[in-house]
């Protein structure tokens, strides 16, 4: 297995999960972890055996592999000079600030011959994961809840850009059509930016895709249910539940619609590191990028889409 050196930009609080995987891996040397404020990355570094870097300027030319877990607008400058200096990188979302920064990284991977890897964790989740097998069939309705009560950390950006997006790239993935009609409304609640918004997302393949994301709930809740012909999938992402209620042969002239019910439960997992071991296996050439630099782009064209029209119907 190919040793990868690699760095950790940016280690707030996600930032610093990213380091202890990195830290913990075998045939992976953690470099750095760099952040602008010097303590902070002080503490990440001496937590996790490595050095800290106040410039990630530093680093170009000297890792195999980078996260790029600064504040989104940063995402395009730091995560360009890194592929540019001959670096793989794994952004976090969503992918960029603005859709021409997305196609613009895409193009300097791909100039670049180096992976680009988007961090749309709820990719790696046990309860996704667990379907996949069962969505050979297109879906004829999605729908979607995520909930969580209100932080000031990640108030930066608006609650589709936030925890909607998620959402959107798993539908998205899912679907596997293109958006034909949307309809979306929002409203700010404690914050100057969209705190709650609805989308209702209809697929040239005739499904229909509905997604609420709020950061003003009392409690967190993270949920999807997918419609297929004959099976109703109930995804319960927070604990890792599937529900899976299946249409069946009907007996004996029941006038009820007979139904099997199977109910599982998975281990909780840890997605973060499952996202970052798919990261450097596709660093080594061994598997295709989980989640593209297009995904992530097609992720980003319809958050900013629902933003847009959210902010028109409050004006």
């Amino acid at each position: 297995m190919k040793h990868l050196r690699a760095a950790v930009i940016g280690v707030g609080y996600l930032g610093r999960f990213h380091a202890q995987k990195y830290a913990r891996l075998p045939d992976v040397e953690l470099l750095a972890v760099v952040d602008e404020r010097a303590d902070t990355a002080a503490a990440v570094a001496a937590e996790t055996g490595t050095r800290s870097v106040a410039d990630y300027r530093e680093l170009l030319g000297k890792v195999d592999a980078v996260s790029v877990v600064t504040p989104t607008p940063s995402h395009f400058s730091v995560a360009g000079d890194f592929l540019r200096a001959g670096a793989h990188v794994l952004v976090e979302k969503p992918i960029t600030e603005t859709v021409a920064q997305a196609a613009e990284l895409i193009a300097i991977a791909a100039r670049s011959g180096r992976v680009l890897q988007v961090g749309h964790l709820e990719r790696f989740n046990p309860a996704i994961t667990a379907v996949e097998p069962l969505l050979l069939r297109p879906p004829r309705f999605i729908e979607c809840q995520r909930l969580a009560p209100f932080k000031l950390r990640g108030t930066d950006v608006n609650v589709v850009l936030d925890l909607m997006i998620h959402d959107i790239d798993v539908i998205q993935s899912i679907v596997g059509s293109e958006i034909v009609a949307m309809d979306a409304v929002g409203a700010p609640v404690f914050s100057s930016e969209i705190d709650i918004a609805n989308a209702r997302l209809r697929f040239a393949s005739g499904c229909v895709a509905n997604a609420t994301a709020s950061r003003v709930s009392m409690k967190t809740e993270r949920r999807m249910r997918i419609f297929l012909d004959d099976t109703y999938l109930s995804l319960d992402l927070q604990q890792k539940v599937v529900t899976t209620i299946s249409k069946c042969d009907a007996a004996g002239g029941d006038a009820q619609l007979p139904v099997t019910i199977n109910e599982q439960s998975f281990e909780q997992g840890d997605a973060l590191a499952d996202e970052i071991a798919a990261f450097l296996s596709a660093c080594r050439g061994e598997r295709a990028v989980a989640v593209s630099g297009e995904d992530g782009l097609r992720a980003l064209q319809t958050a900013i889409r629902i933003t847009r029209m959210v902010q028109d119907g409050l004006s």
